[in-house]
């Protein structure tokens, strides 16, 4: 092992520090999260996702001005589906979102290049996710589209030239893709864009209560390998994602999350049809944004009444829209983790999984 001495931790605790700083600010000024489904319509056909054999007609989908009822200082809002570039008034509900929320996030399976640059163009503030589930084989057959991962890698080729500053893909992990899971990671540090992960779920938000991971072993292996590429990295911020990955870890080998939920409390989910969830695991509704306003929503004795199933959920979910809020509200915690593997990598030594 190598020896450690103050000099060589100087510069990764001064920039953890600065990053504490930030984080600890940005959570005073913001208070909450939002994940807005604005369609199911789907032209994916996941195997891990069966949105797409349950789409909403256009006709049944909220509207942008259904969001004026949200209330301001949101800290982060993700806009997602189904598909969410399926709908033409997408910049409508930008524009609302906007004056609700600190920062704008949406996940597409990039299958709509010219859509999403033309929106990207007029909006440089917003954030877009693509997902990739591995390399082109893997992807189209997990994501049943013919030419998806073409399609998806195009749109952040593009996206990148257009000089879009908030662009990332990701990777939900199941059985069939942890050997792209490296790999991926590889490419994303290449194109100095934002990673992802997450693990396969079932939820009412899926349609699918039959995805199970019997490969725990090697997902667990090339969650160890992330984690370790992670913290050797001189960025704060993928110290942090290392702790989310080390959860879900943690998460795939079914044990109880590492966090408390506060789902229903610092967020919620909003479905096509105006149903406020607690998020997109929990079929619960609080009341529907086209009929209340968010007060009798948020606030009477039956969003009480959700709020206590929350807290005795036993799904142990790891996601990174229920998990982020919850990392930076036990920000000390989880710095002492980090900051403890930090040390580790820099003398040398390899992360492994333990609780």
């Amino acid at each position: 092992m190598k020896n450690i001495n103050l000099m060589m931790l100087r510069e990764p605790l001064i920039a953890m520090l600065f990053f504490l700083f930030i984080v600890k600010i940005c959570g005073y000024l913001f208070y909450m999260d939002g994940l807005i489904a604005i369609t199911y319509r789907c032209n994916a056909r996941c195997k891990m996702c069966n949105i797409w054999k349950y789409p909403t007609k256009p006709s049944e989908e909220i509207s942008p001005d259904d969001l004026r009822k949200l209330p301001s200082g949101l800290r982060f809002v993700n806009i997602t589906g189904g598909e969410p570039f399926i709908r033409e008034d997408i910049e409508d509900f930008i524009n609302i979102l906007r004056t609700k929320a600190g920062r704008i996030v949406i996940s597409t399976n990039g299958f709509f290049t010219q859509r999403i640059l033309d929106v990207a163009k007029r909006n440089p503030d917003v954030g877009i996710r693509v997902s990739l589930e591995g390399f082109s084989k893997t992807n189209d057959k997990l994501r049943g589209i013919e030419g998806g991962f073409e399609r998806g890698l195009k749109t952040l080729v593009e996206l990148n030239a257009l000089g879009h500053k908030d662009i990332g893909f990701g990777i939900t992990l199941s059985d069939e893709n942890p050997d792209d899971l490296i790999p991926l990671f590889h490419l994303s540090e290449s194109m100095k864009m934002e990673f992802a992960t997450a693990a396969v779920h079932n939820s009412f938000y899926f349609h699918k209560d039959d995805n199970v991971m019997d490969r725990q072993e090697k997902i667990v292996a090339a969650l160890e390998k992330l984690v370790n590429e992670l913290l050797k990295s001189n960025r704060p911020k993928n110290w942090f994602r290392a702790y989310f990955n080390h959860g879900l870890i943690n998460y795939v080998l079914g044990n109880p999350r590492l966090l408390p939920c506060k789902a229903g409390s610092i967020l919620f989910f909003i479905d096509p049809y105006g149903d406020v969830h607690p998020c997109n695991g929990m079929d619960e509704s609080f009341g529907n944004i086209k009929e209340k306003n968010w007060d009798e929503i948020w606030n009477s004795r039956h969003s009480d009444e959700i709020r206590e199933l929350v807290r005795n959920c036993p799904k142990n979910c790891w996601m990174i829209g229920s998990v982020a809020p919850m990392i930076k509200k036990n920000i000390i915690p989880v710095s002492l983790w980090v900051l403890s593997k930090k040390i580790l990598s820099i003398s040398g030594k390899k992360y492994r999984f333990s609780k």
